[in-house]
């Protein structure tokens, strides 16, 4: 078999880096209003996670998925801290962007990876289902190692968008059968073009699908039709957007930002509020930054975000230690 699955049973999970607050921290506005859990992830020894390098999804029974750059390519955590399982031993180094999609009644993970140049679908517990190669037919690469995936999204009929980030800055299309379909943006800073296409999203809050392409150095989302036609740019609100998710109550769009903080955006794509920014412009973006420099309400390298059904946000930093934080929604009435 092709993929390593390694799974813990945790008792009385005692965090290492969890100290008892007798005040929490919140952070946010009004509806969006949370508490920062302090010491969420730790791995059972309390040994570092590892360079957290990746995505964050949230399953049905509300798993939480997250990638880190070692052999625990992807580490399965409970709401409450517990690491239930990890897997992905051969995608050590370069799994990036993951999409969970639902199909019928199971779910998948589709998982871009930009050191093998390719996208795979696996199931839940990390066995590969398909591998989707570099598209030649779109006449953009040389070979395979020009192209490096950092993010993909499905359709409900599964059509598949990958966007290569780190490679030549283009978003491929390909039909539910895996075949290529086409191809837009390239390098620029026109609208249409991106520097850094570093996360793409299925965005179903409006009457129609869109896609919600986070052009990281052109600092902006750009926003498309399902064939790739432009229908908007959204800019003036972020640094380096590096993905999107989108929030359980088909409304909001949260974005994290890899140069120290965290945006929520409306259904009309307008601010609503900035979370945990960093006041230090030198730990932003800043991927060695040490864990006695670390504060709770405070984001270093947002990379990745996700809600669960309950509206709480997870949010992974870019960070050599590794680290990924639970904000629990805060209701109305303050509970």
């Amino acid at each position: 078999m092709s993929y390593a699955l390694r799974t813990f049973v945790v008792l009385g999970l005692a965090s290492a880096h969890a100290a008892v607050a007798q005040d929490p921290v919140r952070i946010g506005v009004g509806d969006h209003t949370y508490e920062w859990v302090a010491g969420f992830g730790a791995r059972p020894d309390g040994s570092d996670l590892g360079n957290t390098h990746g995505q964050i999804a949230v399953d049905r029974e509300g798993r939480i998925y997250f990638n880190t750059d070692t052999k625990d390519a992807v580490m399965v955590y409970s709401p409450a801290g517990e690491l239930l399982s990890t897997w992905g031993t051969e995608f050590a180094g370069g799994m990036h962007g993951m999409s969970l999609v639902t199909e019928g009644d199971q779910q998948f993970i589709y998982c871009a990876h930009t050191g093998r140049h390719e996208v795979v679908k696996c199931t839940l517990e990390g066995e590969v289902v398909w591998r989707l190669g570099y598209p030649a037919e779109s006449g953009v690469y040389k070979d395979a190692r020009e192209y490096k995936p950092t993010d993909v999204a499905v359709t409900q009929d599964g059509r598949i968008y990958v966007a290569d980030g780190y490679g030549k800055s283009w978003v491929h299309q390909f039909d539910a059968d895996r075949k290529y379909v086409r191809s837009w943006g390239g390098n620029g800073t026109e609208p249409g073009q991106f520097r850094t296409p570093h996360g793409i999203t299925l965005d179903m809050r409006g009457r129609e699908p869109r896609l919600v392409v986070a052009d990281r150095e052109n600092g902006r989302l750009q926003v498309f039709d399902l064939d790739g036609g432009l229908r908007a740019v959204v800019t003036g609100l972020f640094r380096r957007p590096c993905s999107s998710y989108v929030h359980p109550d088909g409304k909001h769009l949260v974005v994290p930002d890899l140069a120290g903080r965290v945006t929520l955006l409306d259904e009309r794509n307008e601010l609503v509020c900035q979370l945990g920014d960093q006041p230090e412009a030198g730990l932003r973006a800043n991927n060695g930054v040490g864990k006695d420099k670390w504060q709770d309400g405070v984001f270093l390298a947002p990379h990745g975000a996700a809600f669960d059904r309950n509206g709480d946000l997870y949010v992974l930093d870019w960070n050599r230690h590794g680290r990924v934080s639970r904000l629990r929604r805060v209701a109305a009435d303050g509970r």
